[in-house]
């Protein structure tokens, strides 16, 4: 042992003349450095260990099990992408500092009771694409710190009662791929949970009971499922709810109008299903939505009816749907609109009568569209740099000058470089149709116009009509107007009004329905034969009797032919034998000729 001189003496020798006195703060750094460098020696050789913020990363190093060198004061321990098939009672025991555990993308199958028990303090758990197919009650009910836990990706069959007890700060749960089986009580106990998403099978239902027993949850995801239709209050007691997403319920036809009843929602998306229209009738109360995703469903035409009023709806989202047409006043209950994107669909055109307000728009996706760059996109063009565009070019297919071409370059101009439109004409073919009581008439009505123009039917009682109409007065493709089974009430004048972006033209057509008998030959009368029709049913009732008389004249013939030779004459010879006569009998020969 030194002595207070001897020390002396050595920081005299230490501090010569004319050298500085050593920097305290750059003793610190290198015994920082060397004590750094002689622990690290420990850390695996396929781990990074940061013993400065105790963390601990393996990702990657094709570990079998969850390694015993963990120095005990670690926080983060990330061991993904492993061979680790299970956790055993003792592998994380000396782990009670641990904060954050990630086990994603192992072989885990098995986790025995108690293997969780001493990560006390863990907030976050991720289990994500393993092996486990269940999670037995009281695995995880030591971890009332655990605020997310990962178990997506993984062949979970069901989720028993009281599966998450004792998990009261939990906010995040990410589950299953294949979940069958969601027990009514699964959820108890997850006072805190904010965010869930939910991964089942096509066999699988909606949890809807033990939805509600999460009464502060304020985003679900439910992918997967197999139903064909959304039933009536399918989310009960989700007072708090405000985004939703069902995603691949590849079936999912319709909503029932009450299906979303008791939400609130701000953000709805419902995309790769087997959507054909909008779901308007269940939106139609959610006032405060404002981002809603159709996305990747067969929609293919929006209606002037389609969406209802949403006056706070912001972004409206088809994109890979099969639109062909969005009609005129389609978008108009949605006055906040600011996003629209279409992309990738058949759309040949966007009009602004579709939209609310064409100032009002800021973000628009039209690629991989069929667009026909023609005065219908004019409005789009004229908002040069006001109107950010999506991503992805908007090439022209049409017309011919244009094809190939990309919208945005056609000029800062208002409508600069785009083809002419011409306004459009209706001709009726007849001032009036005549139809008898329960027959069906067409009221034709032929449009010219460039673009083609879109036709529509005003009835006499101030209905309008389109092509998206179905019942017993419809528009056919061709323009005209089918009435099927023609009542009294349907006579009066019909309006056929053609329109495109160059204008409106519009013509009229009597309809008469008689109620008596049908008159005889006229527009819209039943059924009559004219002449040359007349000559070939006569025709063919005379072919068929003469070809009906020569077969059985053919088979008599044959008959005979194989009867043998016919006999010309023929002897009958009858007996005379009176009844009150003893007598001989006399016999009489009768020679008879036959022909």
């Amino acid at each position: 042992m030194l002595s207070k001189g001897s020390l002396r003496s050595q920081e005299a020798v230490m501090l010569l003349p004319g050298t500085a006195r050593p920097c305290p703060a750059l003793s610190l750094v290198l015994l920082t450095c060397v004590c750094a460098c002689g622990v690290s020696q420990d850390c695996h050789p396929s781990c990074e260990c940061g013993w400065g913020n105790g963390t601990v990363s393996c990702r990657g190093g094709e570990l079998p099990a969850v390694p015993g060198w963990v120095p005990p004061a670690t926080r983060m321990l990330d061991l993904s992408g492993n061979l680790i098939a299970s956790v055993g009672r003792g592998a994380l025991a000396n782990l009670s500092e641990l904060l954050e555990l990630d086990l994603r993308d192992n072989l885990l199958s098995n986790m025995e009771p108690g293997a969780l028990s001493s990560l006390g303090r863990l907030q976050i758990l991720h289990l994500d694409g393993n092996r486990l197919k269940t999670v037995w009650p009281g695995t995880l009910a030591s971890m009332a710190n655990l605020t997310t836990l990962g178990l997506g990706r993984n062949p979970l069959l069901l989720l028993l009662d009281g599966t998450f007890q004792g998990l009261v700060n939990l906010e995040s749960l990410d589950l299953g791929e294949e979940l069958v089986y969601v027990g009514a009580r699964a959820f108890e106990g997850l006072v805190g949970l904010r965010h869930l998403s939910l991964t089942q099978a096509e066999t699988g239902t909606l949890p809807s009971t033990a939805l509600f027993r999460l009464p502060g949850l304020e985003t679900l995801r439910v992918s997967g499922l197999g139903a064909i239709s959304l039933a009536g209050d399918s989310f009960p007691g989700l007072a708090r709810l405000r985004e939703l997403r069902v995603e691949s319920w590849r079936r999912l036809e319709s909503l029932h109008r009450d299906a979303l009843a008791s939400l609130n929602l701000t953000t709805l998306a419902i995309t790769r299903c087997n959507l054909s229209r909008v779901p308007a009738e269940a939106l139609a109360h959610l006032v405060y939505l404002r981002s809603l995703d159709l996305s990747h469903n067969p929609v293919a035409t929006m209606a002037g009816d389609a969406l209802p009023d949403l006056p706070r709806l912001a972004e409206l989202r088809l994109v890979g749907c099969l639109l062909s047409h969005i009609h005129a006043r389609a978008l108009h209950g949605l006055g906040s609109l600011r996003l629209l994107d279409v992309t990738g669909n058949r759309l040949a055109t966007l009009e602004a009568g579709a939209l609310p307000s064409v100032s009002g728009l800021t973000w628009l996706g039209l690629a991989s569209n069929p667009l026909a760059c023609d005065c219908r996109l004019a409005w789009a063009v004229g908002r040069g740099r006001g109107l950010e565009w999506g991503p992805g070019p908007m090439v022209c297919a049409g017309p011919e000058d244009l094809r190939g071409r990309e919208l945005a370059e056609l000029g800062p101009g208002r409508g600069a470089g785009l083809s002419a439109c011409t306004r459009p004409r209706v001709r009726a073919e007849a001032g009036a149709v005549t139809v008898g009581e329960g027959q069906t008439v067409s009221m034709p009505c032929q449009v010219q116009g460039e673009p083609r123009p879109t036709v529509s039917w005003s009835t006499p009682a101030g209905s309008q009509l389109g092509p998206g109409n179905a019942g017993r007065l419809r528009v056919l493709p061709d323009g005209s107007l089918q009435v099927r089974l023609a009542q009294a009430w349907d006579a009066g004048v019909y309006v056929c009004t053609a329109s495109n972006a160059a204008g409106a033209h519009s013509a009229p057509t009597r309809l008469l329905v008689w109620t008596g008998p049908t008159p005889g030959p006229g527009p819209g009368s039943g059924p009559v034969l004219g002449p040359q029709a007349l000559w070939v049913v006569m025709s063919l009732g005379l072919v068929c009797f003469l070809g009906v008389t020569g077969v059985c004249f053919t088979m008599l013939l044959v008959w005979s032919r194989w009867q043998g030779p016919i006999k010309r004459n023929s002897s009958v010879e009858v007996l005379r034998n009176p009844s009150n006569s003893d007598t001989q009998s006399e016999a009489i020969k009768y020679t008879t000729k036959m022909l």
